[in-house]
């Protein structure tokens, strides 16, 4: 009889911590996808690689893993701490702040794409209806690990497209609960005749309940009890109380009736409703690389690379169905919810892969008798080669969306040189700040047509969209002014914020220009001198006019007849006036 070790996995614990302290900085510094590199570690050392040699090479049994249960405990410790980290960064608070997107895009991506993968497992794969729907719903969901992970190296998780893919990211995390659910309910049924409408309208019942419990356990116990030994700010008492809560709603779940993963994401989520969110994110920061690189690993080391050699056709289509139908669905969604049709592309070639939480999944559908276990690893086989083939779809997509973003903007480029070319007779805003809008307002309201020009270019957008005329450039710029016809323009009006702009502008506008009527905005009286001298042929001080203005209303209240009181601040405008034009005002 073999002497059990005293401390057991310790060779495997050893061998994880190994590679994982040279796979992590060697995967940084060769810019390849963290995920994908624990993913292929796990199946080059996993018992389907490296390890399928150790029956004859003894010595090999030290640096792989030979058989899957030797690494069956590290699998369950990496889903339950995933599946928490996924929970802490989901709240009620951020949810909301997206519900478009999040309950309307995200849904509808996912009951879609649930309906038309689990009808092609039903059609061409002549699988049951509860092994249809379950496949149909865990294929419809997408690697929340790998796609944030394109997007943070992209810079590009504040854009449009990044905002839409986080938010269906975040649905979809959402949806593993139900889904978790449906499973136990599904394998517990009586045989093949069970009502299957029944069956999921009693494990959402049951999603409803476990709801329930996490705010009955996180108002009366988890809640009171941080806020009872938070207080003395110890490091190992925080972690302890992160630790416990996890195991402990896990261990809940699993003693009624519900997986241990569900428990993990629920503690998650229990924590990020409260005021400790931020610390325990601080806290399971340090560890957070190494315990996903635990998850992807062990995934990795179930996947059997030989399966390929067996059934390439299989998994090709597989997998070419998979994104096919994904990107079929979400790009029509991504449209719907305001992106361009390129963008929306992109963000379905970006989404079009198998999710991490497949493989979790599906390994309980299998263990539950809802799954043949060879079904199970082809799928789990191609949902790990979509997850490989991300980076190229995702670099496939980005050149549809840059290209496609290209064409657009091109064609408004030439409609906007029509519609400038048309501007003959305009007056001429540059700067269309708050005082430009003003005085656009102003003009609009008499029915005298102008033409603007601003130099944000997200103002621009979003002006023009509504049918305001106002272009993106620079009015000091002769060529731009010239396609406006500014020497056929009643009046050229500068509203610029900055100083230097307005003096140049001034300066180009009346080299190009010498006949213009040209009204210029100053700073203060030093800078409306300069603005003068250079050509301008009326200078509005800000400071002067406010003055003026405040003057106005003071004498007023001081019981001064109205034209009494026009006549002196007309006065005093009129003073100024002289003093811009007079000899030695030079700046």
């Amino acid at each position: 009889m073999q002497e059990q070790h005293p401390f057991p996995f310790l060779r495997e614990i050893l061998l994880f911590l190994s590679l994982a302290g040279i796979l992590i900085p060697l995967i940084q510094r060769l810019r390849i996808n963290q995920v994908l590199g624990f993913l292929a570690v796990g199946a080059l050392f996993g018992p389907f690689g490296l390890g399928r040699m150790a029956v004859d090479h003894a010595w090999l049994a030290w640096f792989t893993f030979p058989n899957n249960e030797d690494v069956a405990m590290l699998a369950e410790l990496g889903v339950l701490f995933l599946m928490f980290m996924i929970g802490l960064e989901l709240s009620a608070a951020r949810l909301w702040a997206m519900r478009r997107w999040v309950f309307g895009a995200g849904s509808a991506q996912v009951v879609l794409c649930a309906l038309l993968l689990g009808g092609a497992v039903w059609l061409l794969l002549g699988q049951s209806m509860e092994a249809s729907l379950v496949l149909g719903l865990v294929l419809s969901l997408s690697s929340t690990a790998v796609v944030m992970q394109l997007l943070s190296e992209r810079h590009t998780t504040g854009t449009p497209l990044g905002q839409a893919a986080f938010a269906v990211l975040m649905l979809q995390d959402l949806a593993v609960v139900p889904i978790l659910i449906l499973i136990g309910a599904l394998g517990g049924g009586s045989g093949a005749n069970d009502n299957v409408a029944m069956i999921a309208l009693l494990a959402m019942a049951k999603a409803a309940l476990a709801i329930a419990l996490i705010y009955l356990i996180g108002g009366r116990v988890i809640h009171p009890l941080f806020r009872a030994f938070a207080r003395q700010r110890q490091p190992d008492v925080f972690m302890a109380l992160i630790l416990l809560s996890t195991f402990g709603i896990a261990g809940l779940s699993a003693m009624a009736g519900l997986s241990m993963a569900l428990g993990a994401l629920i503690a998650g989520l229990l924590l990020a409703e409260t005021e400790f969110k931020h610390e325990v994110e601080l806290m399971v920061e340090p560890f957070k690389g190494l315990l996903m690189g635990l998850f992807f690993m062990t995934v990795g080391m179930g996947m059997d690379p030989l399966q390929i050699l067996h059934a390439p056709l299989w998994l090709a289509c597989a997998v070419a169905v998979l994104v096919l139908l994904k990107a079929i669905v979400i790009a029509p969604v991504m449209r719907l919810g305001g992106l361009s049709w390129g963008r929306a592309v992109e963000g379905a070639l970006l989404l079009g892969q198998g999710g991490e939480f497949a493989f979790i999944v599906i390994g309980y559908a299998i263990s539950s008798k809802l799954l043949e276990p060879g079904l199970g690893g082809r799928v789990m086989l191609a949902v790990g080669l979509s997850l490989f083939l991300t980076p190229l779809l995702a670099r496939i997509g980005k050149g549809i969306g840059e290209r496609a973003e290209s064409q657009a903007r091109e064609q408004e480029t030439q409609q906007a040189q029509g519609e400038l070319e048309d501007a003959r007779g305009r007056v001429v805003i540059a700067g269309f700040g708050r005082v430009g809008q003003q005085l656009a307002k102003l003009l609009a309201s008499q029915g005298i047509p102008y033409v603007a020009f601003e130099n944000d270019a997200k103002l621009v957008s979003e002006l023009h969209a509504k049918g305001v005329p106002v272009y993106f450039g620079n009015a000091s710029r002769p060529e731009l002014l010239r396609r406006v016809h500014a020497d056929e323009a009643p009046a050229i009006v500068l509203t610029m914020d900055h100083p230097s702009s307005a003096l140049q502008a001034v300066r180009g506008i009346r080299r190009e220009f010498p006949h213009a009527q040209l009204f210029a905005r100053s700073r203060d009286e030093k800078h409306a001198r300069a603005l003068k001298l250079a050509g301008a042929s009326v200078v509005v001080p800000e400071t002067l006019e406010a003055s003026l203005q405040l003057s106005a209303f003071v004498l007023e209240s001081m019981g001064l007849d109205e034209r009494l009181v026009d006549s002196i601040v007309d006065r005093e405008r009129d003073q100024f006036a002289q003093t811009l034009t007079a000899p030695g005002s030079a700046v």
